[in-house]
């Protein structure tokens, strides 16, 4: 649908990610896009007379989108979302691209780390605008336009999904649209950059691709880290051990 190698505009992001929360606020087109006894042109003349002013690259990528098949309206969301998110990494290259995924890494440990500001963003009856206020007030010019966007559209559709992790899944996807794997990596002190690139030499070694690594510092872990890719987790911290051995004396 979006060709990683091709350089998209940032406003096609804007348009697929607004068409993602127009469709998720609406049960009839949302079925209706969903409905596999539908055929596909018939999605798109939908598509056409719906949102009868996206530009051409915008309605190229949501024909596509609508025409494929979903077990869920809920996937055809996410999956609109999924390619407005791929898009905004895609208006920029290389370095700006990690740029992108460390600051929405940053922005989800800023939330979760404050139980006032994630209040405020969770609230299922916050004012939708207020959200994107926030977001503007914190992120402001100090953000690359892309997290911009796509901070913006998540605190508008979050769909009972909690705000921390949305931006953690969002920096997952630009990292994949950069060709990187994102490494979660918990220490119980900072690491050197003689550490950091020992570690990034294993995980390139082992899953082929570029890590892209955000270190939390957490001294519970008393020593040694735990790096977190996806659902793959390597646990070397002194508290792992010591709690494995507390299950071997139990038993």
């Amino acid at each position: 649908m979006l060709d990683a190698q091709k350089s998209v505009s940032l406003s096609t992001a804007e348009q697929l990610l607004a068409v993602a929360r127009a469709v998720d606020s609406s049960t009839q087109l949302r079925n209706l896009l969903a409905d596999p006894a539908i055929d596909a042109a018939d999605k798109q003349t939908i598509v056409s007379r719906v949102f009868g002013s996206l530009d051409a690259e915008t309605t190229a990528v949501l024909s596509t989108a609508v025409g494929s098949r979903w077990s869920r309206s809920s996937e055809l969301v996410a999956g609109i979302e999924e390619l407005g998110i791929r898009a905004a990494a895609s208006s920029h290259h290389g370095d700006r691209v990690a740029k992108i995924e460390s600051e929405l890494f940053a922005f989800s440990r800023a939330i979760t780390s404050d139980p006032q500001l994630e209040l405020a963003m969770s609230a299922k009856l916050g004012d939708p605008a207020g959200k994107v206020s926030l977001v503007d007030s914190l992120l402001g010019s100090k953000g690359a336009k892309a997290t911009l966007v796509i901070a913006r559209h998540l605190v508008q559709s979050q769909r009972g999904r909690r705000v921390g992790q949305l931006f953690s899944d969002a920096a997952d996807i630009v990292a994949a649209t950069g060709s990187r794997v994102v490494a979660t990596v918990t220490s119980a002190t900072p690491l050197s950059s003689t550490q950091l690139g020992r570690l990034s030499d294993a995980l390139s070694a082992k899953y082929g691709r570029e890590p892209q690594l955000n270190v939390i510092v957490d001294p519970s872990l008393i020593g040694g880290f735990r790096v977190q890719i996806a659902d793959d987790v390597i646990d070397g911290s002194v508290a792992s051990r010591l709690q494995d051995l507390r299950i071997r004396l139990a038993g």
